[in-house]
């Protein structure tokens, strides 16, 4: 079979990504004052900056804003960002209307903190994501020749009483267009299919994300969570649930256990009829899932971790 052409695109697009961090971070003073007169510009009907007397000539002056707006924490801005959670359109901390809150975990005070944020933050973050892999690139050789077992999880939104949605940051990132609808990128390809990592279901979305990496393991260069904690608990799943899965991709078939219809139409894609070299696979452990284990049990070629 010939081999697949490299994606002339990617490589551009990574060029590009590792020019623009050397530019930033070689003018890193200019780049700040730069971005933060902007940010000023665009946010000059803003009340917040109005009550501390940035306005008029003073809007969009970086200076000016050093010297009369101090720092300050959530409580303090706290009445204004309940202002916007209940329904208040007017310019209160933006001059662009609020398109969403990202929600903190919780972990800090016990109450999930709300963000505000707008539409062209999600580009901002999109683009940030996306220097990654130029960087990565440039000390793991080959990363464009596999795929990765990463396990990816969305959480749940809830709506403020003004009718914005409320959610952590990573499942604003991946319900939004940018991931959902990514162009090919030989160096992110995942195991998991969106409508795995899509699924509110956290059980079924585990479930057929490990499956669907277990059925690909030959193809599999990294395997990795967002955070550490996510990695642990895909082991554990693993060795509660193996028997489970070796039988789904002996059969070629989808336990009942996933019950979601888009899921399981786009795992059986992936399953594609039995595969009778699980008929001899043991239970696996961490060793396994990563190195050592051959084709049948475990990733022996994966060479990176990603948390």
């Amino acid at each position: 079979m010939p081999e697949e052409p490299k994606c002339i695109k990617c490589y551009e697009d990574h060029r590009r990504a590792l020019a623009f961090i050397e530019d930033v971070t070689a003018n890193a003073d200019k780049v700040q004052r730069r971005v933060l007169a902007e940010i000023l510009s665009q946010n000059a009907t803003a009340e917040y900056l109005h009550r501390r007397g940035l306005s008029g000539k003073f809007v969009g002056d970086p200076e000016a804003f050093r010297c009369l707006v101090p720092m300050v924490t959530y409580d303090d801005i706290h009445a204004d960002i309940s202002r916007i959670a209940h329904g208040d359109t007017s310019p209160i901390l933006s001059g662009v209307p609020i398109s969403e809150f990202l929600t903190s975990s919780g972990t800090s005070g016990g109450e999930r903190k709300l963000m505000p944020t707008i539409a062209d933050e999600l580009d901002r973050r999109s683009l940030l994501y996306s220097l990654l892999m130029p960087v990565m690139s440039q000390f793991v050789p080959d990363l464009d020749t596999g795929k990765g077992m990463y396990f990816l999880f969305v959480k749940s939104e809830s709506r403020t009483p003004g009718g914005l949605l409320a959610r952590p940051v990573l499942t604003s990132y991946y319900k939004s267009r940018h991931f959902v609808e990514r162009e090919y990128d030989p160096f992110n390809q995942y195991t998991s299919p969106t409508e795995a990592i899509l699924c509110s279901d956290s059980y079924q979305s585990m479930y057929a994300q490990l499956l669907c990496g277990l059925a690909q393991n030959r193809e599999v260069l990294r395997v990795g969570a967002v955070f550490a904690s996510a990695f642990i608990r895909a082991i554990k799943f693993l060795e509660k649930h193996w028997p489970r899965l070796c039988q789904d991709i002996r059969s070629g078939t989808l336990d009942q256990v996933v019950t979601d219809r888009s899921l399981r139409s786009a795992v059986e894609r992936i399953l594609n009829g039995p595969d009778p070299a699980l008929r001899t696979a043991s239970r696996p452990n961490a060793h396994g899932i990563v190195g050592g284990g051959g084709s049948s049990q475990g990733f022996g070629q994966t060479p990176d971790i990603l948390t």
